[in-house]
């Protein structure tokens, strides 16, 4: 029980976490810094302080054999190209619609885990995926006249696909399921940083940041949305199974509007309420049904 509902929390901030990711990079955006140069700072700053964090705080050995280091870099290079596709929508439709669409990796996951790993895709997690997807899609109503384009789209569905990836290879990698939930983040976050050195032409093409403000929003960037969504996510994977984790995604579209009404004095509409509420209701039923094969212990 102790190891579930320590699953469900872990879930649960790296929800909220990442939800995050439009707060700190539209201002980057608007001060002209290009995705690639935004997720370069993102992976940088993470690596950084993480590193600083496990050598000297936690004094965790980091020495991976060659066995793991495939996996790793794997799961790297998919948790930094979600990351990559869902910046890159962002300049192409609403971040609220992105993040919309971005909710389909659930039913990616629950159904790649029912055909490839022969996990019982139960009536509960259905009804769950249903409850949360309609309220998040009333949470996030465009506005009419908002042009749906299709690169944007197509980004969105590669970034879900590719964290419904990542999420499954975390809890089914036999090379890495042993390895502890910190190391695994930190080569993540470490193989996630190539792609940028390798997209700036080894930097060459990096934008320098000159505002303190903008500087304060990558190094947001790097703490909440990746250095502790990624902790979290991976301790979640690890104790709850892929399936529940990612249902519990639903609960990233809560901290937008949380930050909506706390910052950007946005109003709580009946169809905001409602949408809330559904989540909260899916999130509640995936999180109290009976253990499955989702939650065994490894």
């Amino acid at each position: 029980m102790k190891r579930r509902v320590t699953g469900v929390i872990n879930g649960a901030i790296a929800a909220a976490s990442y939800g995050t990711n439009p707060l700190f990079t539209l201002p980057l955006y608007a001060g002209g810094i290009g995705v690639n140069s935004v997720l370069f700072y993102r992976y940088a700053f993470a690596v950084g302080i993480y590193w600083i964090w496990l050598k000297f705080f936690k004094k965790v050995s980091l020495k991976i054999s060659w066995k793991e280091f495939f996996p790793l870099l794997f799961l790297g290079l998919f948790f930094s190209l979600s990351s990559l596709t869902l910046f890159d929508a962002f300049k192409y439709i609403e971040a609220g619609i992105a993040c919309t669409i971005l909710f389909i990796y659930p039913v990616l996951v629950a159904v790649m885990m029912w055909i490839f790993f022969k996990e019982k895709l139960t009536k509960t997690v259905i009804f769950s995926i249903l409850l949360t997807s309609v309220g998040i899609a009333l949470l996030y109503k465009g506005k009419p006249d908002v042009d749906l384009n299709l690169h944007g789209i197509t980004m969105v569905f590669a970034s879900a696909l590719l964290y419904a990836l990542y999420i499954i290879g975390v809890k089914n990698i036999k090379a890495v399921k042993h390895i502890k939930s910190d190391k695994l983040s930190f080569y993540v976050m470490l193989f996630g940083l190539l792609v940028y050195i390798y997209n700036l032409k080894f930097c060459t093409e990096l934008q320098i940041i000159d505002k303190p403000f903008l500087w304060l929003c990558a190094l947001a960037l790097a703490i909440f949305p990746t250095i502790i969504s990624l902790e979290t996510i991976t301790v979640a994977i690890k104790l709850i199974g892929s399936t529940t984790t990612a249902i519990l995604g639903a609960l990233e579209p809560l901290t937008a509007i949380f930050f909506g009404v706390l910052i950007f004095h946005e109003q709580l509409t009946v169809r905001i309420i409602t949408g809330v509420a559904l989540i909260l209701s899916g999130v509640i039923l995936i999180v109290s049904r009976k253990k499955t094969k989702d939650t065994a212990t490894k």
